[in-house]
């Protein structure tokens, strides 16, 4: 397989089944933008923190592998099998988010990233979730995605807000809550 076709040199890319959409199409922001949240993620695992972590971190960048390949295909024209999501995607993650959190203490605030180098990863990977979470509603309103898409995402970004305290107590980091100044 060719790095480089020279087809998107006029600034169209092909989606899967074959149509050329615009590469600021909001298809190619939404799966462009789990891209880079994926991207993230592989920085989070490749820090210093426990094994467990860097498995479902493994897991999860699978699963947005396949969210991106949906998200990249044609709903009219593809005819290729694609991996699917499934409510199993979900519950792993609210396992996961459940497992963590019965170790933390109870949030009294809102909790300013920061702390470690590995916490403000997790909480810029957050960000970007959230933003793919906005961008791929929008393309819902467009084109319907599956449910779970969005829904797997939203979970995602809880989990990485919990992940980010979770690892903040791992690695003996402070946690500086959000004192509002009225």
């Amino acid at each position: 397989m060719k790095i480089y076709t020279k087809k998107g040199d006029t600034g169209t890319t092909q989606l899967i089944g074959g149509t050329r959409v615009p590469k600021h199409s909001i298809r190619i922001e939404s799966y462009g933008t789990i891209d880079e949240l994926n991207s993230y993620l592989g920085l989070i695992r490749d820090q210093a923190i426990n094994d467990h972590y860097k498995e479902q971190l493994l897991e999860i960048q699978d699963r947005l592998f396949t969210i991106g390949s949906l998200l990249a295909a044609d709903p009219e024209a593809n005819t290729m099998k694609l991996p699917e999501i499934s409510e199993i995607d979900v519950h792993y993650l609210e396992t996961s988010i459940d497992e963590m959190d019965s170790q933390l203490p109870e949030m009294k605030s809102f909790v300013l990233p920061g702390g470690h180098t590995t916490v403000s990863y997790c909480h810029i990977a957050r960000c970007v979730c959230r933003r793919a979470e906005r961008i791929t509603d929008n393309l819902n309103e467009i084109s319907s995605i599956d449910p779970l898409i969005l829904k797997y995402l939203n979970r995602l970004s809880d989990y990485l807000f919990v992940l980010s305290r979770k690892l903040s107590q791992d690695l003996s980091a402070l946690e500086s809550p959000w004192k509002p100044r009225y």
